[in-house]
């Protein structure tokens, strides 16, 4: 649906850097009406699945920027089944408010792309990627330019050390990054909460405490299993 010369979307958020940063250009083209940001969160512990963003934070965040807050629930061991599942409920809810478009802050990753692609095309939902194309630099200098301010609240603990979580990403934060890590964390190596700058009315107030280190294993496509270990923050608002 067009509305007022504007095509009707849903952005699809996490609370971080690359999010922010594709929402902010999606809102200064003026190309979308958002209706809503959607974001999945733990079952159990109300936090977001990768950033572990509490979710009375993420409500804040939607708060500032001035849009609903659409939570899907997802359970604590479930996998891409029952993360699609939950997205198609979602998918429903949305085409009946005339919905076609969903936004995500995706860089390259081609094969998330074309997941995302497969699930959503067949329900009459086009995937934007405002990020898409650009480099890795390229989205980081933009970041920078732009104002949106964020800190490190996830890192992959054979990546990145506890010491970098509270973090604010600036080029001070760059220059520190070992050889080998993706500027925008791309690879899983970070992740931020993004609190404040152009995109908010006002600074989102947090709190970190003292980062925790979190394991899980899991199951690989060859059948073995495989052990990921990330440090976290204890993140309140």
């Amino acid at each position: 649906m067009v509305t007022g010369g504007r095509k009707r979307a849903v952005f699809n958020w996490s609370g971080g850097k690359d999010s922010a940063l594709a929402l902010y250009k999606v809102m200064m083209s003026g190309e979308y009406e958002v209706v809503a940001l959607l974001t999945t969160v733990n079952r159990d512990s109300r936090r977001s699945t990768m950033h572990a963003i509490p979710e009375r934070l993420l409500q804040a965040q939607a708060d500032n920027i001035g849009l609903p807050l659409h939570v899907v629930d997802l359970t604590p061991a479930g996998d891409m089944e029952d993360y699609a599942d939950a997205m198609l409920k979602a998918v429903s809810f949305f085409k009946e408010m005339g919905v076609a478009h969903f936004i995500f802050g995706d860089i390259y990753l081609s094969d998330v792309r074309a997941y995302r692609e497969r699930q959503l095309s067949p329900y009459g939902i086009e995937v934007v990627e405002p990020l898409w194309g650009m480099t890795c630099d390229e989205v980081m200098e933009e970041f920078l330019e732009s104002g949106l301010q964020t800190v490190v609240v996830t890192t992959m603990a054979d990546k990145l050390g506890k010491e970098y979580i509270g973090r604010v990403v600036d080029r001070d934060f760059l220059r520190s990054l070992p050889d080998g890590v993706d500027v925008c964390g791309e690879n899983g190596e970070y992740h931020t909460l993004c609190y404040g700058g152009p995109l908010f009315e006002r600074p989102v107030p947090f709190t970190i405490g003292e980062p925790f280190l979190f394991s899980h294993e899991v199951g690989m496509g060859d059948g073995s299993k495989q052990t990921f270990s990330y440090w976290f923050a204890n993140i309140e608002d």
